[in-house]
């Protein structure tokens, strides 16, 4: 067995209150106070688990730092709006997005805000930050108000979702509980839940990312209010439907999401059907999703690159080639086909670049 420590806290709680539901496993795991995953340690890069886009090129950022200039221009040029971003990692993103804002538009200026858990990370913002005076914040709610851009790339992944499994005509939840050996195992909660309606063939999985909605409707709300627009990039899919899309990552290999809790990120695909739904019930104008590959290259991610390599080394304008096209790849399983791009902005903001 595992010697995780957030292991035993785990099997403790479901020896005393029975099996858990996937969500709270899942928050358990990324978010415990003391053993969390996101708590615990920076997990990105060659020494961490995985990579993200910010990571591989700062080109990445950069585009988005003028997607963010163009939809304050079409927001009518607010005088120092929010700027917040959702799960900053390293706070490399943030930092070339800034480069890039105020190479574009010089005088504007934003009230930077960062929601970010981690200690860990937010030490990380601090250094790759020092000259933009951010302000972090636990969740979206102590956000203050007025006109905002909000960033969230590879954000919603990692909220927790519940999943039903459908058996004998019923759905019912799966489960975090103990195998007779001790170890962790899934299973279904005795009882069917009768609120989903949907149907399907017994045996598939359906997901319900509660949090990733009540966020969206959220933020969809302000929005509409005070104006603005809300990016998403992740992985995910843009059409309903069924399948188990948990997954478990550790040095950058794929893990068993229940062999060491606290010591693997947790993600689940995003589903931007129903995040757009969700959005547009509350009054946001959604745009898209499109594949991250089409954002990119509309936002110009080759003219930028072969400016970049003006001034380089064949080496560098090999990696800068490369970098290109691990973001764009069209593969079934490739960056550029996988995440989408996804907006949600007041209403009378359209269309938004890159849409």
């Amino acid at each position: 067995m595992s010697d995780a420590p957030l292991l035993a806290e785990i099997a403790g709680l479901i020896r005393e209150t029975g099996p858990i539901g996937l969500d709270r496993y899942m928050a358990l795991c990324l978010g415990h106070p003391v053993h969390g995953y996101y708590r615990t340690r920076d997990p990105l890069g060659a020494r961490g688990d995985f990579t993200t886009a910010p990571e591989i090129s700062q080109m990445f950022g950069e585009l988005i730092g003028l997607w963010a200039a163009a939809v304050h221009a079409q927001m009518g040029a607010p005088a120092r709006p929010i700027l917040a971003e959702l799960g900053p990692g390293r706070g490399t993103l943030m930092a070339d997005a800034l480069r890039a804002l105020r190479a574009a538009a010089p005088g504007i200026a934003f009230d930077l805000h960062l929601v970010e858990t981690s200690p860990v990370l937010r030490a990380a913002q601090a250094a790759a930050l020092a000259g933009a005076s951010p302000r972090w914040h636990e969740s979206l709610d102590s956000l203050p108000a007025g006109p905002a851009i909000v960033i969230a790339n590879e954000f919603f992944d990692a909220l927790p979702v519940r999943q039903f499994e459908r058996r004998a005509r019923a759905w019912f939840e799966r489960s975090v509980g103990l195998a007779p050996d001790g170890r962790l195992a899934f299973g279904l909660a005795p009882e069917p839940e009768r609120a989903i309606t949907q149907e399907g063939p017994d045996g598939v999985i359906l997901a319900v990312p509660g949090p990733a909605l009540d966020l969206v409707r959220g933020l969809a709300r302000r929005l509409r209010d005070e104006g603005g627009a809300l990016l998403i990039i992740d992985y995910g899919h843009v059409r309903p439907g069924f399948g188990d899309t948990l997954q478990a990552v550790a040095g950058h290999r794929y893990a068993d999401p229940l062999a060491a809790p606290g010591e693997a990120d947790l993600t689940a695909h995003v589903d931007f059907a129903g995040l757009g739904l969700a959005a547009s019930a509350e009054g946001g104008r959604v745009h898209g999703p499109v594949d991250q590959r089409d954002f990119l290259l509309t936002l110009g991610l080759t003219a930028r690159a072969e400016r970049l390599k003006l001034r380089a080394s064949p080496a560098q304008a090999a990696a800068i080639d490369a970098a290109v096209a691990r973001l764009t790849d069209p593969g079934r399983r490739g960056m550029g086909r996988l995440f989408k791009a996804m907006a949600v902005s007041a209403p009378g903001l359209a269309p938004l670049p890159g849409f």
